[in-house]
């Protein structure tokens, strides 16, 4: 993780992970040989409490005699502006003044096993593979998180040891957000099953950490031989695992958006040849053993693709899509004086990244809430909706996909159930 010479900057937060992680670089750094910095991001998400983090931590940083720089950002501001979640922008926006001020130095992180075993239930219940199930990287770019094989109970006693206090984050209490969710309900129920499921998650990751390194490996030499220009050249000759670990290199190169399912799909048409949308006039197409992304331009109507707003949106002269973010506690009276309107509800922490609002494009799909298959939206739309609506229709997509077809319905997996906390409404208004 570390070589002689290098300057670490420790993300400090102030809670007791990174304090922790800050104390533990600087009692080392003789050691190390290694020079000791703290950066610490203000996300002004909690007014005075945000004010006091900062304090304190630029006050610790005095007294160590280590060099501290803090950084302020509007994450409620990104979040309604790029329709993400408030968890979601606060990651792209710290790790971003991370990536800024870490130039030809170490960033180190304080997520601890924990974390990592959260992050891991937190996948596996969004979906994902054996990358996702193994948690967080202890290496990635310049970013290491030495603290990875050490839980939340050796932290405090680390920091009992010394007599040093730390802030506590209140949000951190609450269960407003998803994986607060996880900490305070799901890793208790898994600590009654097995006392130490901490202490074995961390060799359970550490195994499909190494067995995930050897599979990419193996998909990247598979990539390097197979690929001229956009095309991988007989990729059939490869296992199903290696195929799409190197389609999903392949999209991820030209910032498309994949998902399980997408994957599913290219490596079928890889074997019986066709083609498949993957967004706008991006297109997978297999033939013969061999897959390439093309650009095929649509044959009618252009394709139309704005980010969507929390507010008014509008793609269409004639109709415009409304939406706005709605807490549970607030939807039956939401639901009262919205009683005469129709309007769609997703689960908003259910959504990925970023969300664009477009018009229907050739190759639709959509798995719809309740049902085990997916769905061709260009048949649903023949078979149900009337002839003069079909060029108006809205449709929402995320970084994983389609979540939202207008007359159609909404996509299984950002559908609402018990434990959602917060709905994103969207209403069609049409002149």
């Amino acid at each position: 993780m570390l070589n002689k010479g290098e300057t670490v900057i420790c993300g400090l937060s102030g809670g007791a992970d990174s304090v922790a992680l800050l104390l533990s670089l600087y009692e080392l750094r003789e050691r190390l040989g290694i020079t000791v910095e703290a950066l610490h991001v203000n996300h002004c998400l909690r007014g005075e409490e945000s004010d006091r983090d900062e304090q304190f931590c630029r006050h610790l940083c005095e007294q160590k005699g280590i060099p501290f720089k803090s950084f302020s950002c509007d994450v409620s501001g990104y979040a309604e502006k790029n329709a993400v979640s408030v968890e979601e922008a606060a990651r792209k926006l710290r790790y971003s003044i991370f990536a800024e001020h870490s130039t030809d130095k170490k960033m180190a992180t304080a997520h601890n096993a924990n974390d990592a075993l959260e992050t891991a239930v937190l996948n596996l219940a969004r979906g994902t593979g054996i990358k996702g199930i193994a948690g967080i990287p202890p290496v990635r770019g310049n970013i290491f998180r030495p603290l990875l094989c050490i839980s939340r109970a050796e932290i405090e006693a680390f920091l009992s040891q010394r007599d040093q206090d730390y802030v506590t984050d209140s949000t951190n209490l609450s269960d407003d957000y998803t994986r607060n969710r996880i900490r305070h309900n799901i890793l208790p129920l898994l600590h009654e099953i097995n006392s130490s499921v901490i202490e074995t998650s961390i060799n359970s990751m550490d195994t499909l950490r190494q067995e995930n390194a050897f599979i990419e490996s193996a998909a990247n030499d598979a990539y390097e031989s197979c690929i001229q220009g956009t095309k991988l050249i007989d990729i059939r000759s490869f296992s199903p695992v290696i195929r799409k670990r190197a389609v999903a290199r392949l999209l991820s190169e030209n910032k498309l958006p994949y998902s399980h399912n997408r994957l599913e799909e290219a490596d079928s048409i890889i074997i019986k040849g066709g083609k498949i949308n993957i967004s706008g006039e991006n297109y997978l197409v297999g033939d013969n053993g061999s897959i390439e992304l093309k650009k095929i331009p649509p044959v009618s109507d252009s394709f139309i693709s704005k980010p969507l707003v929390i507010g008014e949106n509008r793609i269409f002269a004639e109709c415009t899509l409304f939406c706005e973010i709605i807490q549970c506690d607030n939807l039956k009276k939401n639901e009262t004086v919205n009683k005469k309107s129709t309007f769609y509800l997703l689960d908003y922490d259910k959504i990925i990244g970023r969300v664009v609002v477009r018009n229907r494009r050739f190759g639709d799909r959509i798995k719809l809430s309740g049902r085990n298959f997916t769905s061709s939206v260009k048949k649903i739309i023949n078979e149900n909706i009337p002839a003069e609506k079909r060029s108006t229709l809205h449709f929402l997509e995320d970084e994983e996909g389609t979540v939202f077809a207008e007359m159609i319905g909404i996509a299984d997996r950002v559908a609402p159930d018990g434990n959602t906390v917060r709905f994103l409404k969207v209403c069609i208004k049409r002149s």
